[in-house]
């Protein structure tokens, strides 16, 4: 189907041009934005219906299009979708785009915003090499450095940058030609510091404190290609005593979207941040704060009935936090990659589902690799999973980048042993079961669907895929999931401001909005309490 707000296109339309002839063109080009803007292939059908054209007039544009390679036909099943001829001129878009151009009124802003200077970069060989730079009017300033260089591995730029090339461009510009220790805060370590990209990737942005330079930090982010690869980065620099860890991490976002507005400034904003507006006058006297602080990612929450406490995970921290309501407190524990959940074991310790695999984490901290379901892809990494009454664990995962398609859902044994249920996911989320164990619900964050199964509790086996609900892009994203005892569905809408809960029958049932924005972490914590054997 195409999107909602896709045009008619009429016939009658062509006496208003303001150049008579160019109907033709005109129609060509608004077919072309009708599928494009669709969210699967397009039906011949649908088309007609959509754009309001004459049959024998849309034929004839469609093959046109598709002889001059701007669409390609299926005739299997006779869909159009967009040809190679479109990509080839985004290529050509992207090697005369003017950076320097297109970022300079983020660079004022960033400046005015943070009261620092900000610097754009691009890669330039084995080096970050500085193209412009802003300076505030203040006593104490970093100095231009339009024309220097600086190590990738050592500067938030660069570790920006680096982020977003692939495993063999990383080892090519950074690893073979060695790691040079600038401070005692520079990460010379390969394993380390490719960690550390991945992290980087996945949160967006990247942070050097006193790194190649005592007392100086940056927060930065990459400005990507169609292609996601990375054509240089905006970044904020200071001195350390005014940019602290937090003021950083707090910068973070502003940099990720003077990014994207950057390379959005050739044509639409289509890589910009997609946010909902907060609502306004929300006053809830029935949500109370329990444990109080703020997660860079929170995810997977688990409410320990043995311990009365909440235990999640903290992504991009990364680390397993655990929290006690009757309190308030809550207690960190660092984990050296990225990890999507941690659920308590029966026999105590920790089930792990990790950037790089599945692990155990024993009381005394003693991590050990359980199995690696995706050990032969690369990019990927595990995010939100949950046990059923067996004690399975079933866990998803994405594309570190969020490409879609790329997720698959897996069952994993005690002992080790693993089995893909579902791939081609794009962002796999929330999951939980039905009272009867009869139903197995999976949320995909990236295509705004809650599909259901039937669920064979014995066997471990999924049968009759068919979706729950699916969203409309001003609802949000649904995150995190879990069933109540009467077997309805909450559901947290990531960027949708709200809880929602649904009925076995589909049917919303209730919905809560909030004026912050919810994460599972927020209000599903203690609806599920199943522990991984």
């Amino acid at each position: 189907m195409a999107s909602e707000k896709s045009p008619q296109i009429s016939d009658d339309a062509d006496a208003a041009s303001p150049q008579p002839g160019m109907q033709a063109l005109t129609r060509g080009l608004q077919v072309l934005d009708f599928i494009a803007d669709a969210d699967r292939p397009v039906r011949f059908m649908t088309l007609l219906d959509g754009t309001g054209l004459q049959k024998s007039t849309l034929h004839r544009i469609l093959q046109t299009l598709v002889d001059e390679r701007y669409l390609r036909i299926n005739l299997h099943d006779q869909t159009y979708k967009l040809g190679s001829r479109p990509f080839q001129l985004a290529h050509r878009v992207w090697d005369q785009f003017d950076l320097r151009g297109a970022a300079e009124p983020e660079l004022a802003r960033l400046v005015a915003l943070s009261k620092e200077a900000v610097r754009l970069g691009i890669l330039d060989g084995d080096k970050v090499l500085y193209i412009d730079q802003r300076n505030p009017q203040r006593q104490v300033r970093i100095g231009n450095g339009v024309g220097s260089r600086s190590a990738i591995h050592a500067t938030a730029l660069g570790k920006a940058m680096a982020a977003h090339l692939s495993a063999s461009e990383r080892r090519a510009l950074i690893f073979e030609g060695g790691l040079v220790a600038f401070t005692d805060n520079t990460i010379v370590s390969n394993g380390d510091l490719d960690q550390q990209l991945n992290i980087i990737k996945a949160r967006g942005y990247a942070v050097s404190i006193s790194e190649q330079h005592e007392d100086v930090s940056a927060v930065a982010a990459p400005i990507l290609d169609h292609r996601a690869h990375p054509i240089g980065a905006v970044g904020i620099i200071g001195p350390s005593y005014r940019l602290s860890p937090e003021r950083l991490h707090a910068l973070g976002r502003e940099v990720i979207e003077a990014a994207r507005r950057i390379a959005g400034n050739v044509g639409e904003l289509s890589m910009s941040i997609s946010v909902q507006p907060k609502p306004l006058g929300l006053v809830r006297d029935d949500v109370t704060c329990v444990i109080p602080g703020e997660d860079f990612l929170g995810e997977g929450p688990f409410w320990s009935a043995r311990d009365q406490q909440l235990v999640w995970v903290d992504i991009l921290a990364p680390s397993i936090v655990v929290g006690d309501p009757a309190t308030g407190e809550r207690t960190m524990r660092p984990m050296p990659e990225l990890v999507g959940v941690a659920i308590p074991k029966a026999s105590g310790g920790y089930i792990c589902a990790t950037e790089t695999g599945i692990k155990t984490l024993s009381p005394s901290g003693q991590i050990a690799t359980l199995c690696e379901p995706e050990a032969d892809i690369s990019g990927n990494r595990f995010n939100d999973g949950k046990c059923d009454a067996r004690g399975r664990l079933w866990v998803g995962s994405l594309a570190i980048d969020t490409q879609p398609g790329r997720g698959n859902l897996w069952r994993v044994e005690a002992d080790g042993t693993h089995e893909r249920m579902l791939q081609g996911t794009s962002v796999s989320n929330g999951m939980g079961w039905s009272p009867d164990n009869r139903t197995f619900y999976f949320t995909d964050s990236g295509k705004r669907v809650i599909w259901a199964f039937d669920f064979d509790l014995d066997a471990g086996t999924l049968a009759n895929q068919r979706p729950f609900v699916q969203f409309a892009a001003g609802d949000g994203s649904p995150d995190g999931l879990c069933v109540d005892s009467d077997g309805h569905l909450w559901v947290a809408m990531w960027d949708g401001w709200a809880i929602r809960r649904y009925a076995p029958d589909a049917v919303l049932e209730r919905k809560s909005t909030f004026r912050c924005r919810v994460r599972p972490v927020a209000a599903l914590a203690v609806l599920t309490s199943a522990r991984c054997s």
